[in-house]
This record gives C-alpha cells, sequence and structure tokens, in this order.
C-alpha cells in the first residue's frame, strides 16, 4: 500500500485583507480512513475576534470537496455543512463512498477563502491482498520543550499511508511546569494549565497552528488516540494525579471538557459521548485495533506492594473495552494484529541497584510514584495485573501469532518480546508478541531529567535495565523524534529516527536503529537498515 504516488505540493489559495481575517489559519487535517470513508477537519475564523476558545463569533457556511487529484479536475464528492461557537468553528465531515486503497486531495471554501490542499488516503478493501502497509509513528509533543521537526521530517517522506499519534499530542501544563530542561522554548497559550473548555479549546488551537504539524496533518490522514495529558497527568476514570477537587473544579466536568475539545478539535470518528476505541482493517495485511487508557481506568494504587495491583476488579481496560480487544485479537482474519496501545504492556522491572539520583529520573520518566526499588511503572499495564494477564492469557492459550503492540507514553524507545512468563525468559523462549515504543517528539526524557549529555549516564541505566528484563532488546532514554513501522507479508519493522536538537526549529534526524519481528516467530531482532 505504501508509495505509489508522485509528490505534490499541498498549496493555498487563501487571500486575507485586514478587515477579513485569515479563515483557514489552522490548517487542514485528515483522519481515520476506511475502505471507503475518510474524516476530513478544519477551523474557520468568521470575524476578528472569533478565536478559539472565545465563544463568541456568527454561524459560517463551509464547502468542501474531494477530488481524485490534485488539480480538482476530478471531484468525486463536495458538500455544505455550518459550523458555529456551539462546536468552537471547527468543522469535522466523515465523507463516504469513496473507493478503496486511493489517494485523495480535499479543501475547504468559507467567506471567500479556500483552504490550504491537503491529502488523504483511504484503506484498501477488506480481504485486498495487501503488500505493505507503512506508517509514520508518533507520541509525547510537548510545545514548551522544542519543536516539531519530526513532524516535519515524516511530512517530507513520500512511502507512508498514514500517521499513527499514540497520545499527548498537547500537554496541558501551564508555563514554566514542564518544558525542555527546565527552559520553555516557547510557551503555552492560555498562560495557565489548561481546566476549563474555553482553555483546552485554545491549548489545541495554539498546537494546530505549529507549521509542521499542519503540513504532516495535510500530506497524511492521522489514526490518533489519547494519553493523559490531552487531559491531565496520571487521568483516570473519576480523577488525575495532578488534579485537586475544589481548587481546580469538579474531575467529572473538566473530563468533559477535555473529550469534548478533542472531538472537536481532531480528525477522529468520536463525538462527546461515544467512544474512542476502535479498529482499523488494512485488507487481509493488518487489523489495527487503537485502546482508550484513560477513560476508564481504575485509579493507579500507590506503592509496589500494594496487593490491588493483583485485584481482578481493578482495571485498565473497562470491561467493554478489555472485551473488544480480545475478541477482536481471538476473531481477526487479518495476518498482523497491531495495537495502538497508550502505555507499555510489556513488563519491567526497574532495577534496585541504580544510585538515588537515577532511581529519581526513572521515577520522574515513568510516572512512578515509589524511588526505592523501583520494580515497576504502576501507570502501566504492570499497575494493572488482570487486564494484563488476560491479553498474554488469550494470545497464549488460543495461539495467536503476528500481534505487535505500538506504544507511546514513556518518552523513550524500547524493542521488547512479550514473554508468557517473565520469570522464566528467554530459557522458555515463550514470547506470544511483541512490543516498539516511540520516542517522544519533544518531551524530557532521562538525559534531560538529569541535565547531562546524551548516551552517557544512560548507558549505565539502560545495562540495568536489560539485566533485569531479559526480554527487553533495545532500550534508548534519552532521544526525541519519530519512527517508521513498515509491515509485509513476511515481517513488521520498526525504524527509530532522532532529531539532533528539538531546540532547534529545522533540525535534522538521524536513523539510530531498527528491530522487527519475522511471521511466526513473537520474538524480535536487530536489523541494520532502516526500510526504504
Amino acid at each position: 500500500m505504501a508509495g505509489g504516488v508522485a509528490a505534490v505540493t499541498l498549496g493555498t489559495t487563501k487571500a486575507a485583507t485586514a478587515s477579513s481575517p485569515d479563515v483557514f489559519v489552522h490548517g487542514v487535517a485528515s483522519g481515520d480512513p476506511t475502505p471507503s470513508n475518510v474524516v476530513l477537519w478544519t477551523r474557520v475564523t468568521p470575524a476578528p475576534g472569533a478565536d478559539p476558545g472565545s465563544g463568541i463569533g456568527p454561524d459560517c457556511a463551509v464547502e468542501w470537496e474531494v477530488s481524485a487529484d490534485p488539480q480538482f479536475r476530478q471531484v468525486v464528492a463536495r458538500g455544505r455543512t455550518t459550523t458555529g461557537a456551539w462546536r468552537d468553528h471547527t468543522v469535522k465531515v466523515d465523507v463516504a463512498g469513496l473507493a478503496p486503497d486511493a489517494w485523495y486531495w480535499y479543501r475547504f471554501r468559507a467567506l471567500g477563502q479556500v483552504s490550504t490542499i491537503g491529502r488523504t488516503r483511504t484503506a484498501p478493501a477488506l480481504g485486498a491482498q495487501v503488500d505493505r502497509l507503512r506508517f509514520g509513528v508518533v507520541s509525547c509533543a510537548n510545545w514548551q520543550a522544542g519543536y516539531f521537526s519530526a513532524y516535519r521530517h515524516l511530512a517530507d517522506r513520500d512511502d507512508l499511508d498514514a500517521i499513527l499519534h499514540l497520545g499527548d499530542y498537547l500537554y496541558e501544563y501551564a508555563p514554566g511546569e514542564y518544558q525542555a530542561r527546565d527552559v520553555v522554548v516557547r510557551p503555552h497559550d492560555p498562560p495557565a494549565e489548561v481546566i476549563t473548555l474555553p482553555h483546552y479549546r485554545r491549548r489545541h488551537a495554539q498546537y494546530k497552528t505549529d507549521p509542521d504539524l499542519q503540513a504532516l496533518h495535510a500530506r497524511l490522514p492521522f489514526i490518533a488516540t489519547w494519553d493523559d495529558h490531552e487531559s491531565v497527568n496520571d487521568a483516570w476514570a473519576g480523577g488525575a494525579e495532578n488534579h485537586t477537587e475544589g481548587a481546580e473544579g469538579s474531575y467529572a466536568d473538566r473530563k468533559r471538557a477535555w473529550q469534548r475539545a478533542y472531538a472537536e478539535w481532531m480528525p477522529v470518528r468520536y463525538e462527546l459521548g461515544g467512544v474512542l476505541y476502535r479498529r482499523f482493517t488494512f485488507g487481509s495485511l493488518a487489523d489495527l485495533s487503537m485502546l482508550d487508557l484513560r477513560s476508564y481506568r481504575s485509579e493507579q494504587v500507590s506503592s509496589r506492594f500494594d496487593q490491588d495491583i493483583h485485584d481482578p476488579s481493578r482495571t485498565i481496560t473497562g470491561d467493554a473495552q478489555l472485551q473488544w480487544l480480545t475478541s477482536g485479537l481471538a476473531q481477526s482474519q487479518a495476518q498482523w494484529k497491531l495495537i495502538g496501545n497508550p502505555v507499555m504492556i510489556a513488563p519491567v522491572r526497574f532495577p534496585s541497584t541504580l544510585s538515588v539520583e537515577r532511581r529519581r529520573a526513572l521515577g520522574e520518566l515513568t510516572g512512578t510514584p515509589v524511588i526505592q526499588g523501583l520494580p515497576m511503572n504502576l501507570d502501566q499495564w504492570d499497575g494493572y495485573a488482570a487486564d494484563q494477564n488476560a491479553v498474554y492469557s488469550l494470545l497464549r492459550d488460543q495461539g495467536i501469532q503476528d500481534t505487535v503492540f505500538l506504544t507511546g507514553d514513556i518518552h523513550s524507545a524500547w524493542a521488547a518480546d512479550l514473554p508468557s512468563s517473565p520469570r522464566d525468559y528467554p530459557r522458555d523462549g515463550n514470547s506470544v508478541g511483541v512490543e516498539f515504543v516511540c520516542t517522544s517528539v519533544t518531551s524530557d526524557n532521562i538525559d534531560d531529567i538529569l541535565k547531562v549529555q546524551p548516551q552517557t549516564v544512560s548507558k549505565a541505566i539502560v545495562g540495568a535495565i536489560k539485566v533485569n528484563n531479559p526480554h527487553i532488546k533495545y532500550v534508548d532514554l534519552d532521544s526525541h523524534g519519530f519512527s517508521v513501522l513498515d509491515v509485509t507479508r513476511e515481517r513488521a519493522q520498526m525504524d527509530w529516527y532522532a532529531l539532533d536538537d528539538r531546540t532547534v526549529r529545522g533540525s535534522a534526524a538521524q536513523h539510530v536503529m531498527s528491530y522487527a519481528v519475522t511471521t511466526g516467530t513473537q520474538q524480535i531482532h536487530r536489523v541494520e537498515e532502516p526500510v526504504r
């Protein structure tokens, strides 16, 4: 499926004047491709002062059209809709009736202006023979910590089918609360921690003004899920580590606010009150299940010694989503079962032999509330043993093969087998799947937390992690960047790319590592060269 189309300049014919604001200042986007449908998105500014989160501005008619060519000589779908302050003047259209496995171009018109031209692609037909899929994979893009050069590098490629965004598309912190080694590269708007609906809308809008993110959205469809920073740090169903009832209002109100803003501002097939977890099928080659691990989870335990970790009533997925996930895995007819997974599912036992400072840094990186010993990240699947065991047992007992978890959250790169019994691995050689974890786009990692040069102190930490976890084959605790996942009949391969400097706009990027899993093996191996 990857490739097969010539590079195209995605231009614009906008013509703003002093009395008529730039109507399409937040760009265009597409997402959630199926064989016949794709979601198109934009935001209009209908009048001066009708800014995101303002709650003011007139209703506005918006026209859209989709073409089989970038010159719009072969328009295949068009329509008209109305937006207004009730949805922050965003526009989201689920276009139907498209041909499968096809590139399309789209644009919007409003108030005499024409938007940037975007490009998107539908998924292959159900059951179709597909030889290859290639996705950009990203997570954890903190505006205050640097520039989104990783997005630019992905937008410059012409061999990708879609972008998988695994969460932390934005951050909720106020200026000065979380940035690059305690330096604010560019301050957040609004200049406060976002709590209310107007504030979440403004924060989404700020991120949508980034030129590299706009370029990537205009270039490729996104398949996205949220993690915690689209809402608030370490969120769970009824609260969050960084939310204080009373001082910051009701968490239920805050949850409705961030979910509504996400529904308005992201090109996802989701509206407030619905479910974000969903599945995409790419012919007979792969299924992709995108998880929501914040809306339904039980509160995190406070200590590694807390026996509630093993309480079967505690959940990270919620009962309905777990049933949806496990039944989907069991019934899948696709060769590869890909899972967009916001937090790590591989078991991780952090070493207790590290210095207090290094243990503290690992604790800050992972959100683990205890320092002594640091045996696990309690915000990950490790803190929810019943759900973790349910997935592992299903894969093992039903002999389900070629399962790949694609994960974000932890601001670092990991490649791991998923051992049926971590205590007996690799002696018994039983792995039920694999996991590839992408780095952060900009968010701090170990070298930033410790304020040291990359690949210095972290080497000792990585060595200790691998000794304690022989199923983990690769860890990079220092890089920022992006990944590319290439899926064929023979194997699934992840390539990691690192930025030279996230604080420099236009930073170069270098390939740093590749790992792959051969079909039927459930075990990863190193690959010397990235996909071309």
